[in-house]
C-alpha cells in the first residue's frame, strides 16, 4: 500500500504564525496610543517614556516569540529530521532527541519512537521469518524433486525393484504431508497475526471439541471454566488445539486446564504429563520453526501461532518452571469485565 500524500500547497510555518500573532498583539497598544493622541491633539510628539515603553514591549514580544519557536518548532523540526533518518538508517537511528521543549512534544516523541521501534522489529521479524519459511519449504521440495527424477529415469535395462519404487513414493507422500502441514501452520499464523472479529469464549466451550479431536488425551477443566474471556471461539480452538497437539507429541496422556479470574484478567494454566521441555530448550520453544520432533513431522510453529493469536487479542503466554515430568504454560487473557471497564 502506497503511503497517502499530503496535498502540496503553501502553508505558513508555525514560527511565522507565532511572530505574526505576537506582533499583532503588540501593535494593539501602539494603535491605541496613536488613536488617543489623534483625538486629543495634545501633543505632536510622543514622550520619551512612551517611546521607551513601546520599545520594551517590542523587545519582549520578540523574546516571547523566540522562546515559543525554540520550545515548539525546534523539537518538531528535530522530530521530522529524525523520522527521515530512521527511514534511511533503520534501527540505528532510533534514539531520543536532544531537546523536547514541552511535555506534549515529549509524549509525542516517545510515541513516535515506540512506533518506529515496533515497525523496525516487525520488518526484521518478517525478513527472518521469510528466510525460515524458504528453508523449511525447500527441504521437502528438494526431496520430492529428487525422488520424482529417480522414478522418471527408471529404465528397462536397470529397473527399480518394487520395494525401491515404493520407498521413493513413500518419501514423496511423506514430504507432501509435511508441506501440507507447513502451509496449514502458515495459514493459522496469518490468522493469528491479523486481528479478527471480536468475540468471547470459555474453557467449557472448547473442551468438547478438544476431546473429539484428541481422543488419546484425557482432557479436563478445573476452576472457573465457565468464565468468559476475550478470545473468540475459533481463536481459542486454535490456541488450545496447538497446545494439546504439542502435549500429545511429547507423550502426554492427560491435559489439564485450570482457570482462575478476577474482574479484568483470566489466567489459564495448561498442564500435561508428557516428557517435558529440557532446560536447554526452554528459551527456544517460541522461536519460529524450532522443533525437537522434525523427523516425526513437527513444524516448530505451533507455539509461535499460540503466542501470536493470544497477542492479537491482548493475551500472553509463558512457560512455567515445573517439578518432575510434564509441561505447564500460563495464559493470561482479558477476563469477564474487561470490555465494560475500558
Amino acid at each position: 500500500m502506497l503511503a497517502p500524500k499530503v496535498k502540496t500547497k503553501w502553508r505558513p510555518t508555525l514560527a511565522l504564525i507565532v511572530y505574526v500573532v505576537l506582533l499583532a498583539v503588540m501593535a494593539l497598544p501602539i494603535l491605541i496610543v496613536i488613536w488617543f493622541r489623534t483625538v486629543e491633539m495634545s501633543s505632536n510628539r510622543m514622550a520619551p517614556a512612551e517611546i521607551g515603553a513601546l520599545a520594551v514591549v517590542f523587545m519582549l514580544t520578540l523574546g516571547v516569540a523566540y522562546v515559543l519557536t525554540r520550545t515548539i518548532t525546534g523539537p518538531i523540526d528535530a522530530l521530522i529530521a529524525r523520522a527521515d533518518e530512521i527511514a534511511r538508517g533503520g534501527k540505528a537511528a532510533i534514539r531520543p532527541l536532544e531537546s523536547y521543549g514541552t511535555c506534549e512534544i515529549a509524549l509525542l516523541s516517545q510515541s513516535f519512537l515506540d512506533l518506529a521501534g515496533k515497525l523496525v522489529d516487525r520488518t526484521e521479524y518478517i525478513s527472518s521469518f521469510a528466510a525460515h519459511v524458504s528453508h523449511e519449504l525447500k527441504s521437502p521440495l528438494t526431496a520430492i524433486r529428487g525422488a520424482a527424477e529417480l522414478l522418471r529415469d527408471d529404465d528397462a535395462e536397470r529397473p527399480m525393484t518394487k520395494a525401491q519404487r515404493l520407498h521413493f513414493l513413500d518419501n514423496i507422500v511423506a514430504d507432501a504431508v509435511r508441506l501440507d502441514a507447513l502451509l496449514q501452520r502458515l495459514r493459522e499464523l496469518a490468522q493469528a497475526e491479523t486481528l479478527v472479529a471480536e468475540g468471547r469464549s470459555s474453557v467449557t466451550d472448547i473442551i468438547p471439541s478438544l476431546r473429539g479431536r484428541f481422543p488419546a488425551l484425557d482432557i479436563s477443566g478445573l476452576g472457573d471454566t465457565e468464565i468468559s474471556v476475550a478470545l473468540p471461539q475459533e481463536a481459542a480452538a486454535i490456541v488450545f488445539a496447538n497446545l494439546a497437539e504439542n502435549a500429545l507429541q511429547h507423550g502426554a496422556t492427560l491435559l489439564e486446564l485450570r482457570v482462575s479470574a478476577d474482574a479484568r484478567t483470566a489466567v489459564i494454566l495448561v498442564r500435561d504429563d508428557g516428557s517435558g521441555i529440557s532446560e536447554a530448550n526452554r528459551q527456544r520453544i517460541f522461536q519460529p520453526f524450532f522443533s525437537t520432533r522434525r523427523e516425526q513431522g513437527g513444524t516448530g510453529m505451533g507455539l509461535g501461532i499460540v503466542r501470536a493469536m493470544l497477542s492479537s487479542h491482548g493475551g500472553t503466554i509463558r512457560l512455567l518452571q515445573t517439578t518432575g515430568a510434564g509441561t505447564e504454560f500460563e495464559i493470561t487473557i482479558p477476563g469477564p469485565n474487561w470490555r465494560s471497564r475500558d
